[in-house]
């Protein structure tokens, strides 16, 4: 599979540009009077992300015709400033009209193992299939310093053969309990999308992109779409070592 890389001047460029196609794709079922299910990501990346979604198009995106998902929690409440939700929510969520039955996340103060089932069953109701497969519209993936994405850890590879729309991990270093959707539902979204800035995690994004060195390693290396696209949008300093 070739890899699709864009880069970007800034982290706003970036953001901005994104922005403006997700508004479209959920305009464009709009129009079409279908939704589109989008999975959203955590992180410093996306919080930019969602607050030019929420600021600029908070009026001129038919907002009802999208369901919004995660790809991964922290078992945390959605008050805690670690929910991915929570940031979601702040910076996005609130500030658009959203049906409350759109927005599906994952409740990370329950039980770990009870809501990973929990949502793993929303995901079949709401998300569509191809072959009794679930079929995202989109994935929006960061990946950390260790060249985790979503919630799959080094150590964690099993996830991307694991039979379950969802699945409980933990994190290596502070052992927090994470949910996560895993690589089977990752991989078969019909559009993937990496977005990460900043030069701290340019070394390996240089191996995996390149399939180079230790690439095989990290777990981004393991989203390979089945039927879908996968690119990476990257500011000048993510993509310095390209």
């Amino acid at each position: 599979m070739s890899v699709k890389v864009r880069v970007f001047s800034t982290p706003y460029e970036l953001a901005e540009t994104f922005a403006g196609e997700i508004v479209k794709m959920i305009s464009d079922a709009a129009s079409e009077n279908r939704y589109v299910t989008i999975a959203l990501s955590g992180g410093s990346t996306p919080e930019l992300l969602f607050s030019i979604m929420g600021d600029h198009f908070t009026n001129s995106a038919p907002w009802s015709h999208v369901h919004f998902f995660w790809g991964d929690e922290r078992c945390v409440p959605p008050v805690s400033p670690d929910s991915n939700f929570g940031m979601a929510f702040r910076n996005l969520i609130k500030k658009i009209r959203i049906p409350e039955e759109n927005i599906h996340r994952i409740y990370g103060e329950k039980d770990p193992s009870g809501e990973a089932a929990r949502y793993s069953a929303v995901i079949e109701k709401y998300v569509s299939k191809t072959e009794g497969m679930p079929v995202f519209d989109l994935i929006i993936l960061g990946m950390g310093e260790d060249g985790h994405t979503a919630s799959i850890f080094p150590g964690y590879e099993k996830l991307f053969k694991s039979e379950k729309n969802c699945e409980v991990t933990l994190h290596p270093e502070t052992k927090q309990k994470r949910i996560t959707v895993t690589g089977r539902v990752l991989n078969n979204a019909a559009r993937i999308a990496f977005i990460i800035t900043g030069g701290k995690k340019s070394e390996i994004i240089r191996q995996v992109v390149k399939k180079e060195g230790g690439y095989m390693n990290y777990p981004a290396s393991k989203i390979v779409p089945v039927q879908g696209t996968a690119e990476w949008l990257l500011d000048a300093d993510a993509a310095k070592l390209l």
